[in-house]
């Protein structure tokens, strides 16, 4: 199965009072580790969806990256808009893929194993989206099947993304997973603190 990844790092980081994707944690920045997670999956590409502070974004992510890898898009009224216009943004710029995950650039702690296991479950059944689960609640990153793209591009409605989701509830698994990762995005400076104990220990672990 070819995968790529849209990470969404369009927002304005209101609730942090500090820009989130630049911000350290264990001697990255917070979207390099979320593109080091996409990338360590296996995906063929990342998309990333920029808007406030792009221009920053870019210019670090190119200086990092092969950028073969990598596919800048931008959401021009992210100030105005909500997630659902980022993620169509990012699925107009997929190339060809059989499915996609679906990243918060927030949320840089998940773990490999967990976009694994996602995609997996979703090889082995008839699953339009697969989500992580952890305690029987859905968290991210979803793997979509290209197959969806269409529903969502013309989407219209209100709800943004949560009432997308509802159209294919018929066609969701969902995988449970141990992950502490995918219960951890940084909206304020508790939040960041958390998930720099959680990385900085999970790296001295490693080691």
């Amino acid at each position: 199965m070819e995968t790529n990844g849209i990470i969404l790092v369009a927002g304005l980081s209101s609730r942090m009072g500090e820009f989130k994707p630049l911000l350290k944690i264990d001697g990255k920045t917070m979207i390099e580790h979320s593109v080091d997670s996409m990338l360590y999956s296996g995906v063929n590409q990342v998309i990333v969806v920029l808007g406030y502070r792009g221009e920053e974004i870019e210019v670090l992510l190119k200086s990092k990256y092969d950028t073969s890898r990598l596919v800048f898009t931008h959401n021009l009224r992210y100030a105005k808009t909500d997630m659902l216009a980022s993620v169509k943004i990012g699925i107009a710029a997929l190339n060809n893929c059989d499915a996609f995950y679906l990243l918060p650039g927030d949320m840089p702690a998940i773990d490999t194993k967990t976009f694994l296991k996602v995609k997996e479950t979703m090889i082995n059944s008839n699953a339009m989206i697969v989500f992580p689960t952890i305690d029987g609640n859905r968290k991210h990153p979803p793997l979509v099947s290209q197959s969806c793209i269409n529903y969502i591009l013309q989407f219209q409605g209100e709800g943004g993304l949560r009432e997308v989701w509802k159209f294919f509830k018929n066609k969701i698994e969902t995988i449970p997973v141990d992950d502490y990762g995918c219960t951890i995005d940084a909206d304020t400076k508790a939040d960041y603190h958390r998930i720099v104990n959680y990385m900085e220990s999970k790296s001295n672990y490693k080691v």
